[in-house]
């Protein structure tokens, strides 16, 4: 195994941890299933809102941009 391989691993999170003990860490949080059904809710978002920017002017993209970029990052470190 390379060093590549290894630092991967080491990234990852115990085996057997409860959600809330993987909520407790910055990075871990990411594998909780709350944080990734809050994922895929975002993703969701910015699909349905880049469809409707498509027949937006080009002002009013930039600041819907902005807005679903705050509202995404607000939807992804929200507790709980």
């Amino acid at each position: 195994m390379d060093d590549q391989d290894q630092r991967h691993e080491t990234a990852r999170p115990p085996e057997g941890m409860s959600e809330e003990e993987l909520a407790k860490h910055p990075s871990w949080r990411r594998h909780t299933k709350s944080y990734q059904a809050k994922r895929g809710y975002v993703r969701d978002l910015w699909i349905y809102s880049g469809m409707l920017m498509i027949f937006m002017p080009l002002p009013l993209q930039v600041f819907c941009l902005a807005a679903l970029s705050f509202i995404s990052l607000s939807i992804l470190d929200a507790e709980g």
